[in-house]
């Protein structure tokens, strides 16, 4: 029977995709195991895009596995610094652990200032011994076909307000967009559907504007990979935007982009008034955020998009 190893990631879209560089660098070091990687059942369509993992396996955050296999030769815990995520792993008594070190769990040392890239590639290099690349952070493009193409993707949602820049805001720029000549389509998940028609509405877009809570997981994702530019603030799209290298422009407010942001790219532009400090599941608007303007969000779009454009 062939070896496996297990990797545990149930977490949101931009845990996924940040966590997508020490996921190949753990296939480079196991490269005849059958990789197996745990995540959520809602993230499993983009799960199979990542070209290092055989399978997925349904998980939730903190619970124990459905593993009613032998135990895998390795199982690594690319979920946190522990101990309650070592537990999980620990459970499939792996011949193999590895963690980031915790009581009773020996391993690398976690650094909370860390970017959450280089966090997991370090892991993986230290543990393992193989070379991580943190720039490996590509996504294959879906097989299913996207809705639009050459989109401005503007992304008002995030999990929590404190993370959400204001309605208006973001409709001045879907406006500007627009005034420009783009097909801008205001996406979301069927959370998100009305503040996306609140921002198409303001814009003056019509409802063909709105893609949000009208797209799969997998048709998303081919939305932002066929994107001319994607707008948003720190959450999942951004981080799809960077895994299929389009041209973005990220807001960030309570979280500092040396912990959470893309690449440094001439493509990704970041936009942050920041220290560090704030609550990223706040429940009100973070003053950092809320001090990024219009007027900078145009000029970088501006800037960008004719650094960028294919067909001028």
């Amino acid at each position: 029977m062939k070896r496996s190893a297990v990797l545990l990631r149930p977490l949101g879209l931009g845990d996924l995709l940040t966590g997508v560089p020490a996921i190949r660098a753990v296939r480079t070091a196991v490269p005849d195991h059958h990789l197996v990687l745990a995540t959520t059942s809602a993230l499993e369509p983009l799960a199979r895009l990542i070209d290092a993992v055989d399978e997925v396996l349904p998980a939730r955050e903190l619970e124990p596995l459905d593993w009613d296999r032998p135990p895998p030769d390795l199982a690594v815990d690319l979920h946190g610094k522990g101990p309650e995520s070592h537990v999980v792993v620990a459970g499939l008594r792996p011949a193999r652990l590895l963690t980031f070190d915790s009581p009773g769990y020996p391993g690398p040392r976690w650094y909370a200032d860390e970017h959450e890239v280089r966090r997991w590639c370090r892991l993986v290099s230290e543990g393992l011994g193989v070379d991580a690349d943190p720039d490996a952070l590509d996504l294959a493009v879906p097989s299913v076909p996207p809705p639009v193409t050459e989109a401005a993707v503007v992304h008002p949602g995030a999990a929590f307000p404190g993370r959400r820049w204001p309605a208006e805001r973001f409709a001045a720029v879907a406006r500007h967009l627009a005034e420009g000549g783009l097909d801008v389509r205001i996406t979301g998940g069927p959370s998100e559907i009305e503040l996306a028609r609140t921002v198409a509405t303001a814009a003056g877009l019509g409802e063909d504007a709105v893609l949000a809570g009208r797209t799969s997981s997998l048709e998303l994702a081919a939305t932002v990979a066929a994107a001319r530019v994607v707008v948003s603030g720190d959450t999942g799209v951004a981080h799809l935007a960077t895994a299929y290298r389009r041209p973005s422009v990220v807001l960030f407010g309570p979280v500092s982009p040396a912990m959470w942001g893309p690449p440094s790219r001439p493509q990704h532009v970041v936009l942050w008034h920041g220290d560090g400090t704030g609550d990223p599941w706040g429940t009100e608007l973070d003053p950092a955020l809320a001090r990024i303007t219009v007027d900078e969000v145009l000029t970088a779009l501006d800037t960008l998009l004719p650094a960028f454009c294919t067909e001028c």
